[in-house]
């Protein structure tokens, strides 16, 4: 059984700020804006080469068991990108908020840059030189190739 990570809710205290902070600022597609049944509206984005969305909505809670957490409140997601030098130059130019890349060893997954949204919520970004030459779509489908 494949079981795939496509989707974590996000906390925000404004949707429309944080779609417009996600789509313009950190370069997020848009995949969905609209009240997918009444009262319950969904903005779902996604970064450009990933398997893997934000949602954010008022309502999206409702539907999880638990305690809602707080706006803001998420932090060490983290995002990968095979060039963080490349990657930095984009954000900044987008009018991200992004922290200089630090290498913390010469391997490959050790530089890493941070934001923040508009909330609060913490991102890291990774820099995996290894995805420039092995996306990781083509690597899944590989290895489940030669499971078969």
């Amino acid at each position: 059984m494949d079981i795939t990570l496509e989707v974590i809710p996000l906390p925000v205290s404004d949707v429309d700020r944080a779609r417009d902070f996600y789509r313009d600022k950190v370069g997020f597609h848009v995949d969905i804006d609209q009240e997918v049944m009444p009262g319950m509206r969904i903005v779902q984005l996604t970064p450009p080469g990933s398997g893997c969305s934000i949602a954010l909505g008022e309502s999206i809670w409702q539907m999880t068991p638990g305690p809602t957490p707080a706006p803001g409140s998420y932090q060490g997601l983290q995002l990968c990108v095979a060039d963080i030098k490349a990657a930095h130059a984009e954000l900044v130019a987008r009018g991200l908020d992004v922290s200089e890349p630090v290498q913390y060893s010469p391997d490959d997954g050790a530089t890493f840059m941070h934001f923040q949204d508009p909330d609060g919520n913490g991102w890291a970004v990774q820099e995996y030189r290894r995805r420039a030459t092995e996306p990781l779509h083509q690597l899944l489908a590989d290895l489940k190739r030669q499971q078969a």
